[in-house]
């Protein structure tokens, strides 16, 4: 099982909350896979440069959203009634990898993986 960021995990990061990093650097340590979908990279890119957010991303696997994951989550948004299009995105590749969410918000995460996903509170 690895790891999957939701956009709170990249705010926590842009924010330098000292228990992400930890947190973050123990995970990467321990020889887990984290991946970010591209989305969520989108939706927490703010400013030509983030240095924090770009530090972190190094470490990271930067997934891009295919046709076919796009047509997945489409379907996800219909079966789970959830609109938000980069929580969905979280949640399909999630779910598909069997990883664990880092979350800030685990309802939301939760709702939109049909309540099977493993979620963790960053």
């Amino acid at each position: 099982m690895d790891i999957t960021y939701d956009t709170g995990a990249l705010i926590a990061a842009d924010r330098n909350d000292r228990t992400f990093w930890a947190r973050h650097a123990g995970a990467l340590k321990r020889g887990y896979l984290i991946t970010v979908p591209a989305p969520v990279v989108a939706q927490a890119w703010r400013t030509h440069t983030q240095v924090l957010v770009a530090r972190l991303l190094n470490g990271c696997l930067i997934e891009s959203l295919t046709p076919e994951q796009a047509r997945r989550v489409g379907v996800l948004a219909a079966s789970t009634g959830v609109a938000d299009v980069v929580d969905l995105t979280v949640a399909e590749g999630a779910l598909r990898r069997g990883d664990i969410v880092w979350t800030s918000d685990p309802d939301d995460i939760s709702r939109a993986g049909l309540g099977r996903l493993y979620v963790e509170r960053i």
